[in-house]
């Protein structure tokens, strides 16, 4: 599927450019184009080889729109996927629900998903929601990045990454 849609995007006989379509996941288990559980060979035959460090390092990073980020376990199978913030908005960036989760306002991310009865308990960089993702910033980008009306220093954090996996591989729980 990814290969397909790279392809059709980049055009015939140009590389695929590496755009992921559509990041809607699935809590608890991933994403549609890579799954917990699924094996490593699977996962490269979708979206190539990790562009940074050697491809027995666990976690492993691949080149594509958003960056994903993928620990896999002992045996290879994917333990957990990370998907970063594209900085593109609207498909470019992890969704759930309808609601568009990275680069955007921490705040008002969490806000709207409580709203739609999603439960969650804060960590100290983010929020775990018991369906089985997180939320995080790292604090890389300001809130001005997102917000035009924001000053300078507002302290307020933006989204950067969204992990999946079972609830139970999040915090003490």
């Amino acid at each position: 599927m990814f290969k397909k849609a790279c392809e059709e995007e980049a055009g015939e006989g140009e590389r695929p450019r590496g755009r992921m379509p559509g990041m809607e996941i699935i809590p608890g288990r991933g994403l549609e184009l890579v799954m917990i559980g699924d094996h490593r060979t699977g996962v490269e035959e979708r979206i190539g080889p990790p562009s940074l460090g050697h491809a027995a390092d666990r976690p492993a990073v691949y080149a594509t729109t958003p960056t994903l980020v993928i620990a896999y376990a002992p045996d290879d199978t994917v333990e957990l996927v990370e998907i970063g913030y594209s900085g593109q908005g609207g498909e470019a960036e992890a969704s759930y629900d309808g609601i568009q989760l990275t680069h955007r306002l921490i705040d008002d991310v969490v806000a709207e998903l409580h709203a739609k009865g999603y439960t969650s308990k804060p960590f100290d960089i983010g929020y775990d929601f018991h369906a089985g993702f997180s939320v995080w910033s790292m604090r890389v980008l300001e809130a001005r990045e997102v917000d035009r009306t924001a000053e300078e220093d507002d302290p307020r954090c933006v989204v950067e990454g969204v992990s999946v996996a079972p609830y139970g591989c999040f915090g003490d729980e």
